[in-house]
């Protein structure tokens, strides 16, 4: 059984992004996935999906948080 990784933020943990796009970047995170070692940071890595409209007639292109490699990731005091 593989050990299980600990991880050095949590939810609700103020963060500064160190690499990629967002670089410089500060948030909360609002979702961990540790088996994928991955986060979803407030206001930072922004996709697109793009939806099938529902029986409300909603659907088309809608932007929200992509998940940030916790290795980019460093824990910021508030």
């Amino acid at each position: 059984m593989p050990k299980k990784k600990k991880l050095h933020i949590k939810k609700d943990d103020l963060v500064l992004v160190l690499s990629g796009k967002d670089r410089g970047r500060q948030g909360v995170v609002l979702e961990i996935y540790p088996k994928k070692e991955r986060a979803v940071v407030e206001g930072v890595h922004f996709i697109k999906r793009h939806l099938r409209p529902n029986q409300m007639g909603q659907g088309g292109i809608v932007e929200r948080e992509g998940t940030i490699h916790i290795s980019n990731l460093k824990k910021i005091d508030r």
